[in-house]
């Protein structure tokens, strides 16, 4: 009978060993999947949870910055890869990774539901978009009716006098959403290699420009502040400082507005493919671009984002013309000619 106590303990470590064991198994059973991001801070927490309720036992690590930040990270890191996956990031810049041969092409399980001009037109796409992101200015009300600033109603407005030292805006070398201005610009009014309308917009423009900042949020946050009175940003940080109270009117400039898709794409190399395509498949699906649709007025899938406040309805129609491929062409020329030009009024890192 004296040695049934420590029977009884045996056993109870040998049950404890075993049920540590499969812990332990069921923890390194659990991928990693590193992403690259621009997506905004505030939307993170929530894509996560979502794809962890289809796919618990993949954890994602998010490396996260403005666009053009992310994407020099990428093209640094183009012989030693680091990320597994590359979401929400500009469509510009994925096809100019895919010239690269930098992606890994992969038809996620929704893709025929996205439409086609939102996604790599190849059969076996490199990437394909989640939603529209495009051009609004931030126009403080409050500041302007204190200096007598008029609202502008068009991107040429904002060259006169009356705007001088009123108006921020995104670097395009950092910010995607600076990098679709001009892009638009120069769509609207002509490149011609530095010496087109789109450069001598810029050129007037910059003479009104108090700031370039290295984040697409910022001038909007910078307006809704008071610090500006115009704040060239884009419609899901416009909408969200406007509801929280943010004294500013949304402008959608009457010419036409830049654009950009916030996509995703997987990277050659990764370690984790079986895990990234599972992310891919979640980030194509229908659940996926309606949470996209709260936050923007346009997701890849049509007929799913709901109206937005202070959003026109015709806002798709207003998109100027985008070749992406074209666009990531022409994309270090562009940037060399833009900093060369304007880079002394840019905030310091």
């Amino acid at each position: 009978m004296r040695f049934l106590k420590p029977l009884k303990t045996l056993a109870l470590l040998g049950a404890l060993a075993v049920a540590g064991s499969f812990t332990s198994m069921a923890m390194a059973q659990k991928t990693q999947l590193l992403v690259y991001t621009a997506l905004e801070t505030d939307q993170l927490k929530a894509y996560q949870e979502a794809f962890n309720k289809v796919e618990p036992n993949i954890d994602i690590k998010w490396v996260r910055d403005s666009t053009g930040v992310i994407t020099a990270k990428l093209l640094a890191e183009a012989n030693n890869p680091q990320a597994d996956v590359v979401m929400g990031v500009a469509a510009s810049s994925l096809a100019l990774m895919d010239s690269k041969s930098m992606l890994e092409p992969y038809a996620p399980l929704n893709l025929d539901a996205i439409m086609m001009k939102y996604r790599d037109p190849k059969k076996v796409p490199a990437w394909f978009g989640m939603d529209v992101w495009g051009a609004t200015i931030c126009f403080n009300t409050v500041e302007a009716q204190k200096k007598n600033i008029p609202k502008p109603e068009t991107w040429k407005d904002l060259t006169k006098p009356v705007y001088k030292g009123q108006v921020v805006m995104p670097n395009p070398a950092s910010s995607g959403t600076g990098f679709f201005d001009v892009t638009a610009w120069l769509t609207l009014w002509g490149d011609n290699n530095g010496t087109g309308g789109g450069w001598k917009y810029m050129d007037a423009l910059h003479e009104n420009i108090g700031q370039y900042t290295h984040s697409g949020s910022k001038p909007c946050n910078m307006a809704a502040a008071g610090e500006y009175v115009v704040g060239i940003s884009f419609e899901y940080r416009a909408n969200a400082n406007k509801a929280k109270g943010a004294p500013i009117d949304l402008v959608f400039p009457k010419e036409g507005l830049g654009w950009d898709l916030e996509a995703f794409a997987i990277h050659k190399g990764t370690k984790n493919l079986a895990a990234a395509k599972k992310l891919a498949d979640w980030a194509s699906s229908k659940d996926a671009m309606i949470m996209y649709g709260k936050n923007f007025a346009i997701t890849a899938q049509p007929g799913v984002a709901a109206p937005l406040p202070n959003i026109p309805a015709d806002y798709e129609s207003r998109l100027v013309k985008m070749d992406f491929a074209t666009v990531a062409a022409g994309r270090e020329r562009v940037l060399a000619e833009w900093t060369k030009r304007y880079n002394g009024k840019s905030e310091k890192r």
